[in-house]
């Protein structure tokens, strides 16, 4: 679970840009233009810094979620099963795997007080349709923490698929958990586990 909130805590940097300004930069642009506007609200806004749920979630869906092509990144998080499930279970999963995403972020507003990053230049062919952006974030007195975000051209421009914190993919750590879960259970078991997994949990008393 600690790895997982550092993935959206990293995610979280891409909050800030409107969608429309988006289609217009290369991944290098878009993660240089919206760091310091995302590093600054968080330090300026104490509940969003301090972990407020509402406030991260409601940060997530206007700002984050259109950002993300969920279902690339549920897509290779299945693996080969992806192409064994029919169009509506690809889209169950789309859909619970998004909620999954969303549920951990809003724990992981929190893990970036305090950090600068620094993006490393990226050299692509200016007709590609893959991208890896590179950064460093850094805490002083820490080593820089690397972060690779996994980049997409799609009609809506550039959108994330997946994040590698300290050379741990995101996608691949889900793919683990979800391969034994179809080994036992088959594509609905995995639907119904991802299911229980985004119930609220129930409040005693």
């Amino acid at each position: 679970m600690t790895m997982l909130l550092r993935f959206f805590g990293f995610l979280m940097l891409l909050a800030a840009l409107p969608a429309a300004a988006q289609n217009t930069l290369t991944p290098e642009q878009l993660v240089r233009k919206i760091t310091d506007d995302v590093l600054a609200a968080v330090q300026q806004d104490k509940a969003l810094a301090a972990g407020d749920r509402e406030k991260a979630l409601a940060l997530a869906e206007q700002k984050i979620l259109p950002h993300v092509d969920f279902r690339e990144a549920a897509r290779l998080a299945v693996g080969r099963t992806w192409n064994t499930a029919t169009p509506a279970q690809q889209e169950r999963i789309t859909k619970e795997f998004r909620s999954m995403l969303v549920r951990i972020y809003a724990n992981a507003v929190d893990t970036y007080r305090g950090q600068t990053m620094r993006v490393l230049p990226v050299r692509m062919d200016p007709a590609a349709t893959e991208a890896t952006v590179r950064n460093q974030y850094i805490r002083p007195g820490q080593p820089p923490v690397p972060v690779e975000y996994a980049m997409r051209k799609t009609p809506e421009g550039w959108k994330i698929y997946d994040i590698t914190v300290e050379n741990v993919s995101l996608v691949l750590t889900y793919r683990a958990e979800f391969d034994q879960v179809m080994r036992q259970s088959g594509v609905d078991g995995l639907i119904k586990r991802m299911a229980e997994k985004n119930q609220p949990a129930v409040r005693a008393g």
